[in-house]
């Protein structure tokens, strides 16, 4: 039996919240940014009104104001935000138990075992959107398709409160035309890459020869190949698998060992940026860090740190990571292979540890700490893995590209 995928998209979310908390601002231009104040803040999402201005999403305030100089600003608000999340994703829930959130505004479902209560993918699609418009007060776009790639493509395809199906009878048409680099996973390194062969769009890319890919790009060359050409039997994952996920990590075998501080810094932060991500996606902290280091002789150790807080955030991670790696490692030693995980997982909600009087990383500013890393969650999900990374990583030669796709 072939899958029914969805893919749910909060139609500009942050702002969408806001006008619905003050409905004033539904009828003039506005945008939730991470600093209001900040000439350089970023745009994080508008609302029709500003888009007719063309605003973009992660556009700095003071581009967005040359455009739009009545443009209203608003910080965001995360606590109002999640609730509304998870209102939607309670919506969802109703039709099947297989809701995999990807971001707090964009969520995955597998409705393949709801058609016989429910209709077709289109007619699912049409009903969620009735009823969160109904219910909670924005719109969602839909992509219906056979697969989880195509399905978020769809969503993309047609905004606001659309529904777009994407089946095996049409999506050379849908999706081949489209830029290469709205496929999931294709980054911008990739994108330069492809351009460099003469790849230009999805159905270059899925015409293109798969050897000369997988030169090029490695494995990545290989799977994005296949997702062009529909490819892609990853699952959507239930609410059981959810819950009992007991940690979130990555590890990484470096393309040569490692012996110098500033590449195992590099190191240690692509890891936490990556395990933050993924705690976020899916709406959890963690109380523990434990990094595991083997080298060359594949002797591995590991050590946890239990944190003062809950947390998700990359700082916070690499912060803690590194000091498990400098507890366990001897300067000058080679390492094969670093691992990062979080684990004593909670609720997003959960409370945060106590305050300190000292100074420190706990007293920093987590408010803004999570705007910037969510910004930048936003933006990777929208332009690709690669949109925004690290100064410290773009000529890395050790291995850390990949992280985001994990």
């Amino acid at each position: 039996m072939e899958r029914t995928i969805l893919h749910c998209d909060c139609n500009g979310f942050f702002a969408s919240v806001e006008c619905l908390l003050h409905p004033e601002l539904r009828l003039v231009p506005m945008a939730v940014c991470g600093d209001p104040d900040s000439r350089h803040g970023i745009i994080l999402a508008k609302n029709e009104p500003a888009k007719a201005y063309g605003i973009r999403t992660a556009e700095t305030i003071w581009q967005a104001k040359r455009k739009c100089p009545q443009l209203v600003l608003a910080a965001p608000r995360f606590q109002e935000y999640r609730r509304i999340s998870r209102q939607i994703n309670g919506i969802y829930r109703r039709v099947t138990d297989q809701v995999e959130p990807f971001s707090i505004d964009e969520s995955w479902l597998d409705v393949t075992g709801s058609r016989a209560l429910f209709g077709d993918g289109k007619q699912i699609a049409d009903r969620l959107r009735e009823t969160v418009r109904r219910e909670v007060g924005i719109t969602i776009s839909v992509g219906v398709s056979f697969n989880k790639i195509f399905a978020k493509l769809g969503s993309d395809y047609k905004k606001p409160d659309a529904t777009t199906v994407i089946g095996r009878g049409n999506y050379k048409e849908i999706v081949w035309p489209l830029p290469v680099g709205d496929l999931m996973f294709c980054g911008k390194k990739a994108v330069q890459t492809l351009s460099g062969l003469g790849i230009h769009t999805i159905g270059d890319l899925a015409q293109c020869c798969p050897e000369l890919l997988s030169s090029r790009l490695g494995k990545a060359g290989t799977q994005l190949y296949g997702y062009a050409n529909g490819r892609d039997e990853s699952p959507v994952a239930n609410d059981a698998a959810v819950r009992a996920v007991k940690s979130i990590g990555n590890n990484v075998t470096f393309r040569r060992d490692l012996s110098g501080q500033e590449d195992l810094r590099k190191a240690v932060q692509a890891l936490a940026d990556s395990v933050a991500s993924r705690l976020r996606r899916q709406d959890l902290k963690c109380w523990v860090v434990q990094v595991g280091v083997k080298d060359p002789s594949f002797r591995y150790r590991t050590r946890q740190k239990t944190l003062t807080a809950p947390t998700h955030l990359s700082k916070r991670l690499a912060a803690a990571g590194w000091e498990l790696v400098e507890s366990c490692w001897n300067p000058g030693t080679p390492i094969r292979m670093l691992s990062l995980s979080g684990t004593g997982l909670v609720s997003n909600d959960a409370p945060g540890g106590q305050l300190s009087f000292f100074g420190g990383e706990e007293a920093s500013d987590p408010e803004r700490e999570e705007r910037l890393e969510t910004a930048v969650d936003r933006i990777r999900g929208r332009f690709g893995s690669g949109a925004v990374t690290s100064g410290g990583l773009l000529k890395e030669d050790i291995g850390l590209d990949g992280l985001h796709r994990k």
